[in-house]
């Protein structure tokens, strides 16, 4: 039997992502988005509210990087998520991370994160319930060490951090059960 939990977010795992922007001055800020997801081949949707550090960074360069969070970085992820680059003026540089400049969009790469998406800035959403971020993803860079044989990133060697909403934890991938397009075959049989 199932037990009412009342209106929750409910959707799990969300994904840990590493949002980056430069500010009018240059200067590196990155924020940690759970609520965040591809919307096309090469698209990527950020649900980040209008005044956020990153938003406003985002609007002035028309630019991103999007890194996936690894468990051997979880420390300096959350603290990119609790700490508000509105309100510390050092976020990025209490970490002791490195960022360099993305040679495809104007936007930093933080280094110890191994894989990380360079966009640029598609469009603004903002309607009566949703405020988004829309980009194209114009490429994608990962350290050679989370590549599988076939050159793809192996989620067993990324162990990429996913949130959970309902204990507020952070968890890893890495274990594959299926193979997608493949494990429902037998029922399109019927």
């Amino acid at each position: 039997m199932k037990k009412d939990l009342g209106a929750v977010p409910a959707v799990y795992p969300m994904p840990v992502l590493m949002v980056a922007a430069y500010d009018e001055n240059e200067k590196v800020n990155v924020m940690n988005v759970a609520w965040g997801q591809i919307c096309g081949m090469d698209k990527i949707i950020l649900f980040i509210g209008k005044g956020k550090k990153t938003w406003l960074n985002i609007k002035a360069s028309e630019a991103f990087t999007v890194a996936l969070a690894d468990t051997k970085h979880m420390d300096a992820a959350d603290f990119f998520g609790i700490a508000s680059g509105n309100k510390i003026d050092d976020k990025f540089e209490r970490t002791g991370y490195h960022a360099s400049k993305s040679d495809k969009v104007h936007a930093p790469i933080i280094e110890e994160f191994p894989v990380v998406m360079e966009c640029e800035l598609l469009e603004f959403l903002h309607t009566e319930h949703v405020d988004g971020i829309v980009g194209k993803i114009v490429n994608v860079k990962a350290e050679e060490s989370v590549l599988s044989e076939n050159g793809k990133v192996d989620p067993q060697k990324l162990n990429a951090l996913i949130f959970d909403q309902f204990q507020n934890g952070y968890y890893v991938t890495g274990e594959k059960a299926g193979t997608a397009w493949n494990a429902g075959m037998e029922l399109m049989k019927k």
